[in-house]
């Protein structure tokens, strides 16, 4: 089995890809530019300014509504409710049969 001679992929953190994105956000400079200072490939700083920009809107949404459940998290806490109230149901039922 032969290894691939090549660059070693590098886990950057969350804080130097938000970053490297605001930059190009900015315009200031060039994306090579930004690329070169932060040492990674032009197409990945196109491709964290353009995350950023579309999840930007996610930031500024009003919580005090809850965050909305997806069908397989409602159906879930539906299915819980249901076997709550058939235990408590069951109990009830035992105590009226007494």
């Amino acid at each position: 089995m032969e290894v691939a001679m090549g660059k070693k992929r590098r886990n950057l953190s969350a804080q130097l890809k938000s970053r490297v994105a605001l930059e190009a956000v900015r315009e200031a400079r060039t994306v090579n530019e930004i690329a070169s200072q932060f040492d990674v490939h032009p197409n990945q700083v196109r491709e964290w300014k353009k995350q950023l920009l579309a999840n930007s809107p996610s930031l500024f949404e009003d919580r005090r509504h809850g965050k909305s459940d997806t069908g397989e998290e409602l159906a879930n806490r539906l299915y819980e409710e249901i076997g709550r109230l058939k235990v408590e149901l069951d109990w009830l039922q035992r105590k009226v049969c007494l």
